[in-house]
């Protein structure tokens, strides 16, 4: 049975005549006429009385019509779909969110589905240490992480710098300091995330404080302040977090915790958009370029000002400028 089988079968069915029909298709009468009959012999019901030169369906044959209906009509919207999908615009992308990384790559997507607001998005919290993982096994097609990217058969691309900050209780000694440098770290105890959950985040905490020759106190964690388990370590005076992000307390205990400022020119760490080197999904690589010119080749959220964002070729609407306030 093809397609064009239940094609000829709903245009006898609706003309109930097969010359009317086979008009309406293009086609010579005695050719649909044997179509129709091999169709019968398929299904094995004959869909058609034949009196007189009339022609009626038979009940099989009118069950048949309803069925056949929603079939060509869901075979309509998969080809539709994937026509639009091979032209941009629709479909699912699904997103790795590094630890403290959801306000911005909220930002982004809030920003692309002005422009396709039939896109889906399936969004994953993965700590940039797992997401080379997550991409082998097919669970994320785009993430964002903070370096390295080591896994060869990803690419990446800087989007910002990010600072970092220092999360004390209220009750702490550092608030004193109108500027927070490191060396007002001595004697702190110091809560680090584990590295094969945040390697990049881990790896320049160490490098910072061997730089400024102060040396913590380090007490090792597998969580961060975002996460209530890192909030109550905090809060409870075991130690202070150098943390990233643009929030990086969780709610239920901002009244406790405050993120001071690290005045240090080289607390800093790039924040960048992964995705796979043999990547073919339009979609996909859409979406990419999309993200990668909303921040201005490395210049973006943290600045005042985003460079004139063109959507991928294929959407209405044309370039423009959008403004966010600084972080």
């Amino acid at each position: 049975m093809e397609l064009r089988h239940l094609r000829y079968f709903v245009a006898v069915a609706e003309k109930l005549n097969f010359t009317k029909a086979a008009r309406t298709l293009q086609i010579a009468q005695p050719p649909l006429s044997r179509q129709i009959r091999d169709l019968e012999a398929e299904v094995g019901v004959v869909l058609f009385e034949r009196n007189r030169g009339r022609v009626f369906l038979t009940d099989a044959g009118l069950r048949f019509l309803n069925e056949v209906r929603v079939v060509l009509q869901h075979v309509s919207q998969a080809v539709d779909a994937a026509r639009q999908a091979s032209a941009g615009g629709v479909g699912t992308i699904r997103l790795g969110i590094g630890k403290g990384l959801g306000d911005v790559v909220s930002r982004v997507v809030n920003e692309y589905l002005r422009f396709f607001p039939r896109m889906e998005f399936d969004v994953r919290d993965i700590p940039s240490g797992f997401q080379s993982e997550a991409f082998a096994g097919r669970k994320i097609d785009v993430g964002f992480m903070r370096p390295p990217v080591n896994d060869l058969q990803l690419d990446s691309a800087l989007l910002f710098k990010e600072r970092f900050t220092v999360v004390v209780r209220k009750t702490s000694a550092l608030l004193k300091h109108r500027r927070l440098r490191l060396r007002h770290l001595a004697g702190q105890s110091l809560l680090l995330i584990d590295r094969h959950i945040s390697p990049g985040a881990y790896d320049k905490t160490l490098e910072l404080f061997r730089a400024s020759g102060v040396t913590p106190k380090i007490i090792p964690t597998s969580t961060m302040p975002y996460d209530e388990g890192g909030a109550v370590l905090v809060e409870s005076g075991r130690g202070i977090y150098l943390a990233l992000g643009k929030n990086p307390i969780h709610p239920s205990f901002a009244d406790r915790l405050v993120a001071l400022p690290l005045a240090e020119p080289s607390a800093v760490i790039e924040v960048q958009v992964v995705w796979d080197k043999n990547e073919q999904s339009k979609t996909t690589l859409d979406f990419v370029k999309f993200t990668r010119s909303m921040f201005h080749n490395g210049h973006g959220l943290g600045q005042r000002r985003i460079k004139a964002v063109k959507p991928p070729r294929g959407s209405m609407r044309r370039g423009y400028t959008r403004t966010f306030p600084s972080r």
